[in-house]
């Protein structure tokens, strides 16, 4: 079974920078599509960006388009958000989660791996 643990996050000033970091253990994840949701103190998770496995298609919500970048690296069983010019808005805790199966689009509905999430605070 794969498990997912989130690093990177902390406390940083707007317009700051962030790399976070998913590392997967236990399987494999170069057969999955991945993703990074974030929820804020107060409301619940939200989707941010996705990634196919093979890492030449991206998708990313409006919240996210423009600030934050999906990539991935296989070999290392990593994926990662890096986040710029970022927001006291941004202030959650972030996730990353994959899909029940290999070869499927992570959605919303369908993420069954998470991990513990990595806290990022943006000062103002």
């Amino acid at each position: 079974q794969v498990q997912l643990v989130e690093s990177g996050g902390g406390l940083v000033q707007a317009g700051g920078s962030l790399r976070l970091s998913c590392t997967a253990s236990g399987g494999t994840i170069s057969t999955y599509f991945m993703g990074w949701f974030r929820q804020l103190p107060g409301k619940e998770r939200e989707f941010l960006a996705t990634i196919s496995w093979g890492g030449d298609h991206t998708t990313y919500a409006g919240s996210a388009k423009g600030r934050f970048t999906i990539s991935r690296d296989n070999a290392e069983n990593t994926v990662y958000l890096q986040m710029n010019n970022l927001k006291p808005e941004d202030t959650a805790v972030y996730y990353c989660a994959a899909p029940s199966q290999p070869k499927i689009i992570l959605t919303r509905t369908n993420a069954e791996y998470w991990g513990q999430g990595t806290q990022v605070t943006v000062s103002s």
